[in-house]
């Protein structure tokens, strides 16, 4: 015992950051593994793994996940088209209001989302102002629906209404087609819940000016190969949900020759070479689609555990999961960490907001913020923190994405397939990077940071899958 005590000491601690961090003040070297029980404890949860892991259950969902993994790598999506929700999404009246993450009442509604839909509701003509606006919206005229269940994803709040232009997005492989509406740009827009008359004009000139010309530049192009874009982009510095530089620059590259081409005035367009210059959002939809193409293709697989949707709509977080299709899986939505853009506070944001988790879902974002470092000076954190995220998502996943790679980590394939059980086992939550908006109406996006999903939605995915699969 003498001996051991007078030598230097070498500690791992285990858990609970609180003691490593003591110990590091006192200037003791110590190594923090992070670590949780099973089931973050639950033995309803452990209980479900041991069952799901027995023979022959445990072969016939590996033998589904394996088929999930294929769909997601070999989806090839490319963008085939623009036109207005009306025309192209499966369900869309003019009386439809689509929103991000799962279903949500008018009266559960955030203030950011309220903010969007009485905005939407006054550019579509149902409300003469915002006032009306919010009298209609509650009046049950109104048929509020999430996107996801429109063949949709939006950001933030998500809201579609009937005459906003969206991309058409077809996976070659299988077939299927996914739609999301143009980005605003800038931060006071309807998707953070801004609603003056600058945002209506915005939205106005889009429809008649913007929508129009990238859909008929799509006529002349005929189709740009997404999944390729999306790889050299990642390669370039981004990693295509928060940052957008390099995807920005590389899709308005691919669609210049068409918006030329296709006979508009040149101060037409010049004000949209002038809008997409004046953020990189601008192709940030546009990945948004092309992930959804992908994850629908690998949803409503028997015995699959395999994550095919993640989205949040600022009250409630929500997952789909491919065995269990038709079925949402919530819990709280969370509040976002990170920097606040100058005069605001951490209690003037909202809660975790917005279908981009999709990028996520599908192995970029978070996921692959090894490829952007940059993105720390939006979202905060360090870039070693940055790398490590993308190292640990590998261990929530079923394999990596050969088509889209991680050059800072030797290459490797983006993490792909969030497997249900294997988040519940380990512990470990998926990371979203996201903006943040102002908790009321009126206002739009004060921030960014990052946020993980309740463990409570993968627990309740686990006991369900349990109950329909275990015989």
């Amino acid at each position: 015992m003498t001996t051991l005590f007078n030598q230097p000491l070498n500690v791992i601690n285990v858990g609970i950051a609180m003691f490593s961090d003591d110990l590091k003040k006192q200037h003791v070297p110590v190594t923090r593994l992070d670590w949780t029980p099973p089931g973050q404890g639950n033995m309803q949860v452990v209980d479900a793994l041991d069952q799901l892991a027995e023979k022959p259950l445990a072969e016939k969902i590996a033998a589904a996940n394996a088929i999930a993994l294929e769909r997601i790598i070999q989806s090839h999506p490319v963008l085939v088209g623009y036109d207005q929700a009306i025309n192209v999404v499966p369900g869309m009246t003019r009386t439809t209001i689509l929103h991000a993450g799962p279903p949500v009442s008018w009266e559960n509604m955030c203030g950011a989302m309220k903010g969007a839909v009485t905005g939407a509701l006054v550019f579509e003509g149902l409300a003469k102002d915002i006032e009306d606006a919010e009298r209609v919206a509650a009046s049950g005229d109104i048929t509020f629906s999430p996107c996801h269940e429109h063949d949709c994803v939006g950001s933030m709040a998500g809201v579609t209404s009937a005459s906003m232009f969206m991309h058409i997005v077809e996976n070659k492989t299988y077939g299927n087609r996914a739609f999301t509406n143009l980005s605003e740009q800038m931060a006071k827009i309807l998707r953070m819940g801004a609603n003056d008359q600058s945002v209506i004009d915005r939205l106005n000139w889009m429809r008649d000016v913007l929508g129009p010309m990238l859909r008929d530049a799509m006529k002349i192009i005929g189709e740009i190969d997404l999944r390729l874009m999306l790889a050299q982009a990642l390669h370039m510095g981004d990693e295509c949900h928060n940052r957008n530089n390099a995807g920005t620059t590389l899709l308005i590259q691919a669609l210049t020759p068409g918006l030329i081409q296709a006979g508009y005035p040149v101060e037409q367009q010049r004000e949209v070479f002038e809008f997409v210059a004046s953020s990189d959002y601008f192709s940030g939809p546009t990945w948004m689609a092309m992930c959804k193409a992908a994850l629908d293709a690998a949803h409503g697989i028997e015995y699959s555990t395999v994550v095919t949707t993640m989205a949040r709509n600022g009250y409630e977080f929500g997952l789909r999961v491919s065995g269990l299709p038709g079925q949402w899986f919530t819990g709280p939505a969370q509040q976002v960490i990170g920097p606040m853009f100058a005069g605001y506070k951490p209690e003037d944001s909202g809660l975790d907001i917005g279908d981009s988790a999709i990028t996520e879902t599908y192995g970029i974002g978070g996921f692959a913020m090894a490829t952007a470092p940059a993105i720390v000076a939006l979202v905060g954190g360090t870039v070693d923190e940055a790398i490590d995220f993308s190292r640990q998502m590998r261990e929530i996943t079923l394999g990596e994405n050969p088509n889209v790679t991680i050059p800072l980590l030797s290459f490797m394939g983006i993490p792909s397939a969030i497997d249900i059980t294997k988040v519940a086992g380990s512990g470990i939550l998926p990371v979203i990077n996201t903006a943040i908006a102002h908790k009321d109406a009126g206002i739009g996006m004060i921030g960014a940071g990052i946020v993980h999903p309740p463990f409570s939605c993968f627990e309740k995915a686990l006991l369900t899958f349990r109950e329909r699969y275990f015989l």
